[in-house]
């Protein structure tokens, strides 16, 4: 008996979701390294999902700010900017798209391993550099700027020594991050991988909650210190003076990547790498099979809504969401149409395409 393989980045969903995004009025993007691809999903309708899956070198983290979008690749930082204007006059899909974010500037890092990045006070890109333990600024001086590191953190050195990965912003600079463990050896946190995380002020250099099982993506919302447990699968808040939390939402997975637009938080979920020493310690680990984004209603910490990727999609790094973008498209540098997109101040131009 012939079985039917569903197509590259099949997805299914939850019914509602499609019309939950519409009156949202917002796309979600997604960033999953192990498929090397940024994707975009929108509402094509009440009824169904449209996604646009492109092709980035190990992405990461995803900034956002205005109209523009940072995304943490291999070894640089590309800065992509929106422009309707270019969107509705797109030759390859005219009039298909509301926002089509265009390449405008790399920053050329080396391989870093930048995890979460985002933008901070006067347009500055923050970026955890978790391969040196420490936050950098990222501009076009240096490779990276180093800000802050751990107090227990004896030396700048490409040793992932505490897997520093997460970070939260406040008045645009850095003020909370997440780590696997207060570690100076060389992925000395490897001992400790499922219960020995912490999250630490940045401000004050002091460690405020230990013992967290895996802590990524800490977001500050509505000045409330948001997390995710990874290696339990929890949605939790943060009281940063008494370093305990409150459990929001159980989420049965491996969640890593947070977001929140009105009322509604948007999680990453990935799958277990079954050959991974690491995942096999994770006590789900069988359990851990879905590839997504669940969709929270914060206030009540009810699930509303679920992507589930059949194929193409196992890990997923970082959940951002697009306001006021129905149907964006997204370029990448790896085809030359990129090229022929030309914006300035007052109009913007489609070149023609050179003949061969």
């Amino acid at each position: 008996m012939q079985t039917t393989v569903p197509p590259p980045f099949s997805c299914t969903y939850t019914p509602s979701l499609p019309e939950l995004l519409r009156k949202l009025g917002c796309t979600i993007a997604l960033s999953t390294f192990q498929a090397g691809k940024v994707i975009l999903l929108s509402a094509k309708n009440d009824d169904e999902l449209t996604q646009l899956p492109r092709n980035f070198a190990k992405p990461m983290g995803i900034a956002l700010h205005g109209n523009k979008m940072a995304i943490a690749c291999l070894d640089e930082v590309i800065v992509l900017a929106n422009s309707p204007e270019l969107a509705t006059h797109y030759p390859n899909k005219p009039g298909t798209y509301d926002a089509l974010y265009m390449p405008r500037a790399s920053y050329f890092t080396g391989q870093i391993d930048i995890h979460d990045l985002d933008y901070g006070a006067n347009d500055q890109l923050f970026a955890v550099n978790t391969s040196f333990s420490c936050i950098i600024k990222i501009d076009d001086n240096y490779s990276f700027t180093p800000i802050w590191k751990p107090k227990f953190i004896s030396k700048l050195v490409s040793e992932d020594r505490c897997h520093l990965n997460g970070m939260a912003l406040q008045n645009g600079q850095p003020k909370y991050v997440t780590a696997f463990h207060d570690t100076n050896t060389m992925q000395g946190w490897r001992d400790r991988v499922v219960d020995g995380g912490i999250v630490m002020d940045v401000v004050t250099g002091e460690i405020i909650a230990r013992d967290l099982a895996m802590p990524h993506s800490p977001r500050l919302f509505d000045g409330q210190l948001f997390l995710l447990l990874s290696a339990t699968g929890q949605l939790v808040k943060l009281d940063e003076n008494s370093g305990k939390y409150e459990l929001v939402t159980q989420l049965n997975g491996f969640v890593r990547g947070l977001c929140r637009h009105g009322d509604y938080a948007f999680i990453g979920h990935s799958k277990l790498r079954k050959s991974s020493s690491t995942f096999a310690k994770l006590k789900f680990a069988e359990n851990a099979t879905m590839a997504g984004v669940s969709v929270v209603h914060l206030p009540t910490g009810a699930l509303v809504g679920e992507i589930r990727y059949q194929t193409s999609v196992d890990e997923i790094y970082d959940v951002q969401v697009l306001p006021h973008c129905q149907r964006p498209g997204i370029l990448n540098t790896q085809k030359p149409e990129y090229k022929l997109g030309l914006s300035t101040p007052v109009a913007t131009y489609w070149a023609a395409p050179k003949p061969e």
